[in-house]
C-alpha cells in the first residue's frame, strides 16, 4: 500500500447538510424546521429546563444542603457488648473480628464503642475507642492497645 492509495474507512466522512438550496436538495422550503413557530424562527428556541411554562423539575425538587465531606473516615463500629463472644484473655483484633463476622470490610479501621457490658478480660486492638468503651474493658480486667 502507498501512501497516495490511504483512504479513510467506510462510513467514516459524512457530506455536509446543506439546507435550504431549492426543494431539489430534498432540505429546501423549510430547510428541516418544520412549519412556523418558536423553533423555526432565527435565535429560536427554548433554553435548557424549560417546560412550557409549567413549573421545571429543577423548582419543583427540595434545593440540596449542606455537604459531604469527601475526606470522612468511614470506621467499622463494634460496641464492647459483642466481645463477650470472645473467651477469657483473648487478643481481639480486626481481623478477629472479621472472621468472627462483626465487622465486614477489612480496609475501614475499627472502633469500639462502649454499648453493652463485658464480664471477662481481653487483649483487645482497634484503632480507636470510645471513653466508655475504654473504662468497660479495663473495669473488666483487660487491656486495650491502639493500632
Amino acid at each position: 500500500m502507498k501512501q497516495n492509495e490511504l483512504r479513510p474507512p467506510e462510513g467514516a466522512k459524512h457530506k455536509r447538510k446543506l439546507v435550504g438550496r431549492g426543494d431539489g436538495s430534498g432540505h429546501g422550503t423549510y430547510s428541516g424546521r418544520g412549519c412556523k413557530g418558536q423553533k423555526a424562527r432565527s435565535g429560536g428556541g427554548v433554553r435548557l429546563g424549560f417546560e412550557g411554562g409549567q413549573l421545571p423539575l429543577i423548582k419543583r425538587l427540595p434545593r440540596k444542603r449542606g455537604f459531604t465531606n469527601i475526606f470522612k473516615t468511614e470506621y467499622n463500629i463494634v460496641n464492647v457488648g459483642k466481645l463477650a463472644i470472645f473467651p477469657s484473655e483473648t487478643e481481639v483484633t480486626p481481623e478477629e473480628l472479621l472472621r468472627a463476622g462483626l465487622i465486614n470490610t477489612p480496609d475501614h479501621p475499627t472502633k469500639i464503642l462502649g454499648a453493652g457490658d463485658i464480664r471477662h478480660p481481653l487483649l483487645v486492638k482497634a484503632n480507636k475507642f470510645s471513653s466508655s468503651a475504654e473504662k468497660k474493658i479495663l473495669a473488666a480486667g483487660g487491656k486495650i492497645k491502639k493500632i
